[in-house]
């Protein structure tokens, strides 16, 4: 039966790309664009960078600086500690990206992954400052945007590792395996270097691939929504709801200033894109998707009961 649902979904997009070219060449271009734009511009250092420190062991040293704060507070070790880092500033999906790593190279242990995962992979700020705010006109309220943005997936991570996850993680370094430290000790920098690009350009085009289906999906919505009996404006106005909640970036340039309050709101869950990315950086390992999405959908709500309660005082 899924199988046959499946068939039917792709036949119809096919259909609708043969009849709808220059609407289907619109949103694919758009979906390259933004990836050759936005994506490889500010992500791809930061994964060629973070490859080569995590296959280097050279995580702990980085997170010193930051571990006399975020090492008590969360109750983590050093590996950990540079999770949250590059979770925080370096970009989604950067936080995915160097969890998987770094558990895959035992550095991590399951239930920490997993619990990283749940409030370390968020759009990253340079993008949320720089492209979002000013996009959706927001740019006054920015300190009170960075606190539902950033602060909110802090202090759920918090609750998290105080309650549910209160014992089950330790809070000193995982030994490195003496067989990893066997292998890199044989491997030169240039040996890493080389790894790591080439792990790097295969993540960001698959990345990009997403990107460019998710957007290209828009067109059955648009399809939709333009042969229903409904005003223009409002058929507009859905179709950009509905480019958010499938792929953000593009959702959001739709969007403008139109949905300021939506576009904050779908940035934590990142659009059935930002899950779809994150499902194809941890399918290789046996990271729970589902307990991701459920955390995603949690810190929503969160954000939902946030800025509702900004508008009830007033304060945008």
């Amino acid at each position: 039966m899924q199988k046959k649902l499946l068939t039917v979904f792709f036949l119809m997009l096919t259909v609708l790309m043969l009849l709808y070219s220059k609407e289907s060449l619109y949103f694919a271009l758009t979906g390259l664009d933004l990836w050759f734009q936005k994506m490889i511009p500010a992500l791809f250092p930061f994964m060629i960078l973070s490859g080569i420190m995590v296959r280097m062991n050279l995580t702990e040293g980085f997170s010193r600086l930051f571990y006399p704060f975020f090492g008590p507070l969360f109750r983590l070790q050093k590996n950990a500690v540079y999770c949250v880092i590059m979770g925080f500033f370096c970009g989604f999906p950067m936080g995915a990206r160097v969890i998987t790593e770094l558990y895959e190279r035992e550095r991590l242990t399951r239930k920490e992954a997993q619990y990283l995962l749940s409030f370390c992979n968020n759009i990253g700020p340079i993008y949320f400052v720089s492209f979002v705010l000013p996009t959706i006109g927001m740019t006054t309220q920015a300190v009170l945007c960075l606190i539902g943005m950033y602060g909110l997936p802090l202090l759920y991570g918090l609750v998290l590792r105080y309650t549910v996850y209160r014992t089950s993680i330790p809070t000193v370094s995982v030994s490195i395996p003496k067989n990893v430290v066997s292998e890199n000790a044989k491997q030169n920098i240039l040996y890493h270097v080389d790894d790591a690009i080439q792990t790097a350009i295969h993540s960001i085009t698959v990345l990009g691939g997403y990107m460019i289906l998710f957007n290209l999906l828009n067109l059955i919505p648009y399809v939709i929504l333009s042969h229903l009996k409904l005003p223009g404006s409002l058929v507009t106005e859905l179709s950009q709801l509905l480019n958010g909640l499938l792929e953000i970036t593009s959702g959001i340039s739709r969007m403008g200033s139109n949905f300021p309050l939506a576009a904050l709101i779908l940035l934590p869950l990142g659009g059935l894109s930002c899950i779809a990315q994150t499902y194809s950086i941890i399918r290789h390992t046996d990271l729970s998707l589902g307990s991701y999405i459920r955390h995603k959908g949690i810190l929503t709500l969160i954000t939902i009961v946030y800025y509702s309660l900004l508008i009830a005082c007033g304060l945008i």
